[in-house]
């Protein structure tokens, strides 16, 4: 199984500390983060994906507009300068330590913050990633584990 991500949540999980919009968003979200760190992998999706999830009764949530689109576009633009490989709705990647001090650093130093303008989280990612990423859920670590593909694969 696999999670489902939109592109802009790839930055969003680097800094989620267990803040969300409602308990029943936030409870969602630690059980998304429970299964990475658990070692599955993300299968980038186009639109709404698992974290948008329990918002998606709201007709007018911010998960159906334009502009989360235009972040998801803006944020797989830049992981993919980052790592060098493409990526795209319909591949998976895992997650893993490796990968996430990367993302991690370059999101610290603004490289991979362009989606993240003028959302509503932007001062609490900042203030996070700005402590050294203190009590985030996130770890990567189990996806060191023997027999679990590190690469970015097409489905």
């Amino acid at each position: 199984m696999t999670v489902r991500l939109r592109g802009h949540h790839l930055l969003c999980l680097l800094t989620f500390v267990g803040k969300g919009y409602t308990p029943t968003f936030t409870a969602n979200y630690r059980r998304i983060v429970a299964r990475l760190n658990e070692g599955e992998a993300v299968e980038l999706v186009g639109g709404p994906d698992d974290i948008c999830t329990p918002m998606l009764a709201e007709a007018d949530h911010h998960c159906l507009n334009a502009s989360a689109t235009e972040r998801d576009a803006q944020a797989l633009a830049d992981v993919v300068a980052l790592i060098g490989r493409p990526l795209a709705v319909g591949m998976q990647l895992v997650l893993d330590a490796d990968l996430l001090a990367a993302l991690r650093s370059a999101f610290a130093e603004g490289t991979t913050r362009e989606a993240c303008t003028g959302c509503q989280w932007h001062a609490l990612c900042t203030d996070i990633a700005a402590g050294g990423y203190a009590g985030v859920r996130l770890s990567g670590e189990a996806q060191n584990t023997p027999g679990i593909s590190r690469a970015v694969r097409a489905l």
